[in-house]
C-alpha cells in the first residue's frame, strides 16, 4: 500500500498570533488532506515576516510533497507570502498575464454589481498578480486574490487566501485537478467506538493493538460531549476501499479480543466513519 502523501501547512498573519483572529483553515485543511489519503506532518503559524516565512517554506519543502500556505496574498505591503515562496525557491516575482486578467475581471465584476465604486486595476490590485516565476494562478471564484500553484522539483506550493470561504472555494474548484493528480483518489477509512473505561487502564490495550496493526492509526480521546467515556478511533489511509476496510476491521476485531480478555466488551454500536 503506498505511503500517504506528506503535507505541511503554513498559516501566515500577525493577526492570528496576536489573537485578533482565530484560525479556521488548519482544521479544514487537515480534514481535507486526511480525507484525500494524505498525512499532515505539521502546521505552523507565522508572522508576516519575509525571511521567517521563506525559511519555513524551505524547511517544509525538505519534508513534504505538498506545502499549503494560507494568508498573505492581498494588496497591502504586509501581504508577502508570494515573495517568500519566490525567495524560498530562488526565483523572481513576475507579473502573470493570466493572474492580472483574473484580478481585473473580478474588480470589474464587483464594480458592475455596485459592491465597489471603481473597477479596473490599481498598483495595489496589480500586486496580487505578481507570482513566482513559473507559478500558475488559481481562479478565486468569490474573492479578489487568485490562489497560486507552484511546483519546484518534487514539492508543490499551494498558496491560498486566508479568508476561509475563499480558501475552501478554490479547493473545491480550480485546485481540484491538482488534488486528484497528487493524491490519486486516495481514501481514508475510520471506525470509532465509545468505551466506558478509564484511559490509563485502556492505554496498554491500545498500545498492543497499534503495534500489531502498524497500517492503522489508533487514537483515544476523552469525550467532550454530553456522553461520558473514551472515544477510540482507528484510521487508515491509502487506496482501495476493500483493502482499507479490511485493515481497520481487523484492528477493531483485535481490540474486541483484547477487551474480552479484560472482561470488557465493545459497545453494540460502532460508528463506521464513512470512507472519504
Amino acid at each position: 500500500m503506498p505511503a500517504p502523501v506528506p503535507v505541511e501547512l503554513l498559516v501566515v498573519g500577525n493577526e492570528l498570533l496576536t489573537g485578533e483572529i482565530q484560525d479556521a483553515n488548519v482544521h479544514f485543511l487537515c480534514k481535507t488532506v486526511g480525507a484525500l489519503g494524505g498525512r499532515v506532518l505539521r502546521a505552523t503559524l507565522l508572522r508576516d515576516e519575509l525571511d521567517a516565512v521563506a525559511a519555513e517554506l524551505r524547511a517544509a519543502a525538505s519534508r513534504a510533497r505538498v506545502v499549503f500556505t494560507s494568508g498573505g496574498l492581498g494588496p497591502t505591503a504586509d501581504d508577502l507570502t508570494l515573495s517568500a515562496v519566490a525567495r524560498a525557491a530562488g526565483v523572481e516575482l513576475r507579473l502573470h498575464p493570466g493572474a492580472l486578467q483574473m484580478v481585473r475581471d473580478r474588480y470589474d465584476e464587483l464594480a458592475a454589481g455596485g459592491v465597489l465604486a471603481q473597477g479596473g486595476l490599481t498598483p495595489e490590485r496589480e500586486k496580487m498578480a505578481w507570482l513566482p516565476s513559473g507559478a500558475a494562478p488559481l481562479r478565486n471564484p468569490i474573492g479578489t486574490a487568485p490562489g497560486v500553484l507552484f511546483t519546484v522539483g518534487p514539492t508543490s506550493f499551494v498558496s491560498l487566501p486566508g479568508i476561509p470561504r475563499e480558501l475552501r472555494a478554490i479547493l473545491d474548484t480550480s485546485l481540484g485537478p491538482f488534488l486528484k493528480d497528487v493524491f490519486g483518489g486516495g481514501l481514508s477509512v475510520a471506525r470509532t467506538v465509545m468505551l466506558d473505561h478509564d484511559e490509563t487502564l485502556i492505554a496498554p490495550v491500545l498500545t498492543r493493538v497499534a503495534r500489531r496493526h502498524p497500517e492503522v492509526h489508533v487514537k483515544s480521546l476523552v469525550s467532550t460531549s454530553s456522553v461520558a467515556g473514551l472515544r477510540v478511533t482507528l484510521t487508515t489511509v491509502g487506496s482501495g476501499l476493500a483493502v482499507l476496510e479490511a485493515l481497520v476491521d481487523g484492528a477493531l476485531r483485535d481490540l474486541e479480543e483484547e477487551l474480552a480478555s479484560l472482561g470488557a466488551t465493545l459497545p453494540s454500536h460502532t460508528s463506521p466513519g464513512n470512507p472519504r
